[in-house]
């Protein structure tokens, strides 16, 4: 590949967030294009990529996987059909980003990451707030001291799902609120304390529909007294609002996963707003910063960060000792 040449992209169905989110941020890249898009119906997959202008639609996703114009594979399918796709288009020697989260058990995503360590492609989880400005700059606060030793974590991720056939309340496709919101409060703690979390510790609740997690809400320990109090569910309006508390001070962001225009990132002590910045990443979408990296990693102009097999599988882990907290309990 050279610079002038632009990623080639396949989707796999033709999903909402692929419309809403991933093409909007490939088209920000300005190097990237979506070649192809599959889809069980393959006269729908057609209309779909006229609509959203990918160059062609196909039936099946075997035909996407094995396009050798393909080169990265994009995976928006329901969770519990992640690993087998993502196994497929790695063997087929594709780079494969591929949703949250990247499995619906530990088994599946251990199994998967096997994969991915002989694979020639890479693996990343589509957890885009990594790759933002404003968690760098979380990060450098923190270990700045502006808020002295971080304590606790409180994360919130809420939204209402009003339509009971929506495929993330369904337990035979690995849905609830825990794999599709509460994952990215996981994410972010492993991410600000830079550990993994204590699970004998771990101590949950949840509300039960259709045997998935409509809400949940727990705490994970994490060495040295730390801990991440979260809640996340389906039942409530958007709300992602996190606390990073320190033993002088406090970070707060009104949200650090997708941040749009009108969120911020505040220090804060004794009760007084020391900083507020803006964290929108600019005119861009949230997608945009991790898209522009996978690109860039695959020209070889930078190193590959926040790889699946880096980081994957402590989320599975905290995930599935959650929830098995929350039956339990």
């Amino acid at each position: 590949m050279t610079s002038a040449d632009p990623v080639r992209w396949g989707i796999l169905g033709a999903a909402g967030i692929a419309e809403s989110s991933f093409l909007p941020a490939l088209a920000e890249t300005g190097d990237g294009r979506a070649v192809v898009v599959g889809a069980r119906d393959g006269a729908r997959a057609e209309r779909w990529a006229e609509e959203h202008g990918v160059t062609r639609g196909v039936e099946g996703y075997e035909a996407v996987v094995q396009d050798p114009e393909v080169e990265c594979v994009y995976v928006p399918l329901p969770n519990g059909l992640h690993a087998a796709w993502t196994i497929s288009a790695l063997d087929a020697g594709k780079t494969v980003f591929c949703e949250k989260p990247l499995c619906g058990t530990v088994e599946q995503t251990e199994r998967v990451l096997a994969v991915a360590r002989r694979s020639e492609g890479l693996l990343w989880e589509a957890f885009v707030f990594p790759f933002h400005d404003q968690i760098e700059r979380a990060r450098s606060e923190i270990a700045a001291g502006s808020i002295g030793e971080v304590r606790e974590i409180w994360s919130r991720f809420h939204f209402r799902l009003d339509d009971p056939s929506d495929i993330r309340m369904s337990a035979e496709l690995e849905g609830g609120a825990t794999q599709d919101v509460g994952c990215y409060c996981i994410r972010l703690a492993r991410l600000l304390f830079d550990a993994e979390p204590d699970l004998p510790g771990v101590a949950a609740g949840a509300v039960w529909e259709r045997r998935v997690d409509a809400e949940l809400w727990g705490i994970l320990p994490f060495e040295g007294d730390r801990r991440l109090q979260f809640s996340c569910g389906f039942q409530s309006a958007y709300d992602t609002f996190t606390r990073v508390i320190g033993d002088d001070g406090e970070l707060r962001m009104t949200n650090p996963f997708h941040p749009e225009t009108g969120d911020s990132l505040e220090i804060v002590r004794d009760g007084h707003v020391l900083t507020s910045e803006s964290a929108a990443p600019g005119p861009e979408h949230s997608f945009t910063s991790a898209l522009r990296h996978i690109h860039d990693v695959l020209r070889g102009t930078e190193e590959p960060r926040h790889l699946a097999v880096d980081e994957a599988l402590g989320n599975a882990r905290a995930i599935a000792a959650l929830l098995a907290a929350a039956r339990t309990g």
